[in-house]
């Protein structure tokens, strides 16, 4: 599997286990944008699914060519 099939199956799982959570306990704004320390999904969720969608978009502009 690539690396970018590796990261995209990555990401397809923090949003399984981000719904899961969500159903299971609910998630306001607040919880999302301003999330608790003592909350690891949800304080590392935004950064680390922004950092993983960025490098798989580098990786596809990659592979086409169309990189600078």
């Amino acid at each position: 599997m690539s690396e970018k099939q590796e990261l995209i199956k990555e990401m397809l799982e923090m949003q399984k286990k981000f719904i899961e959570y969500e159903h299971a306990n609910g998630i306001t704004p607040s919880d999302y944008y301003n999330a608790p320390d003592d909350n690891e999904l949800l304080s590392t969720y935004r950064k680390k699914y922004r950092d993983l969608a960025m490098k798989v978009v580098d990786l596809a502009h990659a592979e086409k060519g169309s990189h600078p």
